[in-house]
């Protein structure tokens, strides 16, 4: 499912047009990506928890000449399912 079948399902669910769904759909990704980017955890309950994950700085290698480089730390999103969608799958 792609954002505009996801649109789509909600408005048709929701019953509003795919304008206000679309709306609510951009609210709820600007949302979360402010959340996460003030280092706070989104917690929604059965669903999910989407939280920022911390990786450490490594060494690695250069698959095409073999040198060894060094790769920084880094941060990235995640998700965590929650028992009740879990449990739906």
């Amino acid at each position: 499912m792609n954002k505009s079948e996801l649109i789509d399902s909600i408005a048709q669910d929701a019953e509003i047009s795919k304008a206000a769904a679309g709306r609510a759909v951009d609210s709820f990704v600007k949302a979360i990506t402010g959340a996460l980017k003030a280092g706070d955890t989104v917690t929604l309950v059965g669903f999910g928890t989407f939280y920022v994950g911390e990786r450490a700085a490594r060494t690695g290698r250069n698959p095409k000449t073999g040198e060894t480089i060094k790769i920084k730390a880094s941060k990235s999103p995640k998700f965590r399912a929650g028992k009740t969608l879990k449990d739906a799958l």
